[in-house]
């Protein structure tokens, strides 16, 4: 293995803790104003992973680009669904008058 796929892995295994430490200590009653306010650091994301993947020279590099697209892309439509969700809640039953 190269160096440089050693430090993209450990730079990778690293964002996943932190994100999943940073996430899991925020109340449950903030989760849905975060992930809604949070749909353009999420597109941020896809950016970059979009431009990791122009960098990748073999079959390892492809596949981190696109589990990081993936993932990136998710959080983006997550949060537009969760945000329609959350506006939806305070639209009159009957359609606006």
């Amino acid at each position: 293995m190269s160096a440089d796929l050693v430090f993209d892995l450990t730079v990778f295994v690293l964002s996943l803790l932190v994100g999943f430490e940073v996430i899991s200590k925020v109340p449950a009653t903030l989760h849905t104003p975060l992930m809604s306010g949070a749909n353009s650091i999420h597109g941020i994301v896809v950016v970059g992973a979009m431009l990791i993947a122009t960098t990748a020279d073999d079959w390892v590099g492809y596949l981190l680009a696109f589990v990081a697209m993936a993932f990136a892309t998710m959080n983006v439509v997550g949060g537009y669904v969760v945000t329609d969700r959350m506006l939806g809640m305070f639209r009159t039953r009957g359609g606006a008058k």
